[in-house]
Formats: C-alpha cells, structure tokens, sequence
C-alpha cells in the first residue's frame, strides 16, 4: 500500500508539471475560433497545423523569419555550453586538485556572484560591452551568459572532481600516463555527470533570457527567440494561437538537448574507472 500510495503521488505530481505543456501544445493545434471558445476544450477537435505555417512562413519582421531568430538563439546557447564547460572543467580540477593562496576566498566569491539579482547588473554590463565594443552583437550576449553560467558550473564541478580518488590519476602517472592522458582517460569519463548537468544549466540560462538580449541587442535581425517571443503580445490583443506554436517549438530544443546529454550520463559514472 505504501509503494501504491507513493506512485500514486508521483504520478498526480508529474500530470500536475506536465499539464501546462500539454496544454500548450493542444492549444496551438486549436484553430482560432476553438482558442475563443466559451467552452474550454481540453483536446483539440479540429486539430490544424495553420500557426505552425503562420510562424514558419511568414515574417515576425519584416524581412526576418522565426528560422533567423532560431539560429542566433541557438548560435549563442551553443557557444555558451562550450566555452562555460571547458573554462568550468578547468577552474574546478585547478579549485580541487591544486592548493593556492586565495583559494577559499575564490570559493566563497563565487557564492556570493550568485546572491547578486540580475536586474542590478544590466546597466554596469551594458557600459561594459559597450566600451568593449560588442555592442549590438551575438558575442556580447555569449561573454553576459558565460558570466552568469559559470560560478554555478565551477562550484558543482569542483565537487565531482573532488569525488574522484587520486589513487586513480596516480596510478594512471605511475603507468606511464602524461598529465593530459589522465585528464582526458580518467578524470574527463569521471566528472561526465557534473559536466552534462552544468551544460543543461547552462543551455537553459542562455536559451530562455531576456533582458540583457533585448538591452545589448538593436538590430532586429540579431534578436533571439525570447526577444521575438514579445511581438506576438500587442497592446489590446494577443495571437494566442501563433505564441503557443512558437512556444512549442521554443521549448523543443531544450527537450531535446536535455534527451540527447541524458544518454551520457549513466556511462560517465563508470567510464575511465577500470584499466584497460
């Protein structure tokens, strides 16, 4: 009865999360006039690709399609992934590997980076990138992510690459193993967890933000999909049809990349333990 009841649990929480994308999803499958409806309905009985065709199609702006928006999201959450990963990976085996002055005070600072709302850093971030030149670019809205991903990435990595027994990496040095070998055979297998969890922070932070991309960001062309999100809402009406398929394919990415990374978790708790 008590494995029963906690099933049951688990399953009233997981439709409770899932509601709302199901939601989503039937709503931009409604033609309009079943979006309106007095009477809600739960599935779609007419069910249309037509805000699909509207978004995909047409033009948001003129002369910018949802593909252009699309590829700079995805453009700027990529190169955020990567660069936050491997200066992470990096600054964590340094943090637990290696014994410095400074070093707790590092640590502690980066708790405290991330105490600090975002909101009070939009107009120093903004004086910065501008004085650097970067203004109205992709790679600005990069270095801002980089910035915000990589304090939690560095404390959580640092904690699975203390995990990992130094008999391993000695044993590795006593083999004959350079220092590089037993980072890329030994360490990197090991601390493949912490990195894939770190990359879907990462991705989330860069993908979904808004303020700094719409703040250091003028030329229409260059707006990400959160920024292009904001012109389905007009002032005395909203398409709601159109947002929730560009909602749709706005959360794809995110479904997928998790799915995609989830795959090479379980191997990454045992790979590079065994010799050989």
């Amino acid at each position: 009865m008590k494995r029963v009841a906690l099933n049951g649990a688990g399953l009233l929480v997981a439709l409770f999360a899932a509601f709302p994308v199901y939601w989503m999803i039937a709503t931009s499958l409604k033609p309009s006039r079943d979006i309106f409806s007095a009477t809600p309905q739960p599935v779609p009985t007419h069910p249309t690709l037509e805000h699909y065709r509207e978004i995909l199609t047409g033009n948001l702006i003129p002369g910018v399609t949802f593909a252009d928006f699309f590829l700079n999201s995805a453009l700027v959450a990529v190169a955020t992934v990567v660069l936050s990963g491997l200066v992470a990976l990096l600054a964590a085996t340094a943090v637990a590997r290696f014994r410095f002055r400074l070093r707790t005070s590092f640590l502690i600072m980066l708790l405290v980076v991330q105490m600090i709302p975002l909101e009070a850093l939009v107009i120093p971030l903004f004086l910065m990138i501008q004085r650097l030149g970067l203004y109205n670019t992709l790679p600005s809205l990069i270095l801002t992510y980089l910035g915000f991903s990589l304090p939690f990435a560095v404390w959580m990595l640092r904690g699975f690459v203390a995990a990992v027994p130094k008999e391993l990496e000695e044993a590795a040095a006593i083999d004959g193993a350079s220092r590089v070998q037993t980072f890329r055979r030994i360490l990197f297998p090991l601390v493949a967890p912490g990195l894939v969890a770190t990359s879907i922070f990462s991705f989330i932070t860069a993908w979904n933000e808004l303020i700094f991309a719409l703040t250091f960001i003028n030329d229409q062309d260059r707006y990400t999909l959160p920024v292009a999100m904001t012109f389905f809402f007009g002032r005395d009406d909203t398409a709601w049809g159109p947002v929730m398929a560009a909602s749709t394919l706005f959360t794809l990415p995110v479904i997928v990349f998790f799915l995609l990374v989830q795959r090479r978790m379980v191997s990454g708790l045992v790979a590079g333990a065994v010799k050989g």
